[in-house]
């Protein structure tokens, strides 16, 4: 996070080959065109607010982190890139935005123009490097030396601007380490860890600083990962009707680690110390989707019924959270209605997937390394094949009813109905 004063120093200082002013009243090519290229050269600083001059004007657009988030960065910036965005109140009436972006690792980064008389591939799109503090299109033979120095990642391989180690939790990265992957020669501090996590994928490397995180690090061991990439975590809500009505009966964000951290039990097994994305979505969904029996059992106990199948359940929310889209700004979405679940998980089938592909057993994963890691934890089925083989028939099963499931250009939905038979009694977050 950048204090007043390192912001009033940088401004002091001037522009720079890492350092833009903008007013914030310019259109979404103009700033994508710097976006592009600070990205293409060595990251740096957007300050929206700031004249060329130095004099601050402020910020004066409404809602401009989600502008620059979605027109700028969502539709006029490719490939993807994920900025760090914080703005930093000056005086009582000032406010400067601070776009940080780390060096890109899929060069080179274009801008595209959306020319409405044209199909989109057939879009004009530029490419911009940095030179000195002047952001100019770059020549062939530039364009050359950034398609040589480029590869193209899969999106939960981008870094995250503006994290680190410290963002990491560091008990849950041992757990994993030598639990979970059995490795007994563990980092021995920060340089070492630094290295180890940008092997595994966890974190990258760069060429100005201590390597970033991940997308893949940070949604799976950051403590917090929604303070640096919002669309991370779950958006939970619940309703006592068939549709949104004004007013939720429950409507919070869960965020955290995918994963639950566990110990070591005093038996053979393993207990949870701290809970994971997963767990903590169950406990916010347990008074909406289960109730307790009318009658006490023998040990004077009331059980809880469920009412969906919770290895369906589980599976869903797991494939949502596996399998998302990370160039999407939104959360996935859990969404309990009177007489059915929904999860919403943001972006489009990928590699021609189908719903019926998909029915039928066809795997394409679109985040390889988070899925082998909630593989290597047990929270995704080995061969891959939990829509057909627990989704369909437990819920035809337990409810008399199978999914639905909806694919559109923005998002995949499965929609779970509650059916005439709802009720079992297992424990929906057992891994």
């Amino acid at each position: 996070m950048m204090t007043k004063s390192e912001l009033l120093e940088l401004i002091a200082n001037g522009e720079n080959s890492g350092v833009e002013f903008k007013r914030d009243d310019l259109r979404p090519e103009q700033l994508a065109k710097e976006v592009v290229a600070l990205a293409n050269f060595q990251g740096g600083h957007i300050l929206l607010g700031v004249d060329d001059d130095g004099s601050i004007t402020g910020i004066r657009r409404d809602e401009l982190e989600h502008w620059v988030m979605d027109t700028v960065f969502g539709r006029t910036v490719h490939p993807m890139i994920l900025p760090f965005y914080e703005e930093i109140r000056v005086d009582d009436r000032l406010r400067v935005a601070v776009i940080t972006i780390s060096q890109g690792t899929t060069k080179p980064y274009v801008v595209r123009h959306h020319d409405r008389d044209v199909v989109r591939h057939h879009d004009r799109e530029d490419i911009y490097i940095r030179v000195g503090s002047i952001s100019r299109r770059a020549t062939r033979e530039q364009q050359a030396r950034l398609y040589a120095i480029g590869g193209m990642l899969h999106a939960e391989q981008l870094p995250v601007s503006g994290s680190s180690l410290g963002d990491l939790s560091r008990d849950r990265l041992t757990d994993y380490l030598a639990t979970i992957v059995g490795d007994n020669q563990l980092p021995m501090d920060e340089e070492a860890w630094g290295e180890r996590l940008c092997s595994l994928g966890f974190m990258v490397e760069r060429a100005d600083g201590p390597p970033v995180c991940t997308i893949a690090g940070l949604v799976l061991f950051g403590h917090a990962p929604r303070r640096l990439l919002p669309q991370s975590g779950i958006r939970w809500m619940a309703f006592d009707g068939a549709d949104k009505t004004y007013r939720a009966l429950d409507d919070r964000l869960i965020d955290g680690p995918l994963a639950a951290l566990r110990i070591q039990a005093a038996g053979s097994g393993r207990e949870i110390a701290g809970n994971g994305v997963i767990e903590g979505l169950v406990d916010a969904m347990r008074p909406f989707i289960s109730e307790e029996a009318a009658a006490v059992d023998a040990s004077m106990r009331r059980e809880r019924r469920w009412l969906y199948p919770v290895a369906a359940l589980r599976e869903a929310i797991v494939n949502a959270l596996a399998h998302r889209d990370w160039t999407r700004y939104e959360e996935i979405e859990v969404v309990s209605y009177k007489d059915r679940i929904e999860v919403l998980s943001p972006g489009a089938l990928q590699n021609s997937m189908t719903i019926a592909k998909m029915i039928a057993g066809r795997r394409s994963p679109r985040n390889h390394l988070i899925v082998e890691v909630l593989r290597d934890y047990g929270y995704v089925d080995a061969r891959g094949m939990g829509v057909r083989n627990k989704i369909i028939p437990l819920l035809k099963e337990q409810n008399g009813v199978g999914p639905e499931f909806q694919a559109t250009e923005d998002y995949l939905k499965v929609v779970m109905f509650k059916g005439e038979r709802a009720g079992n009694r297992e424990d929906i977050g057992s891994g």
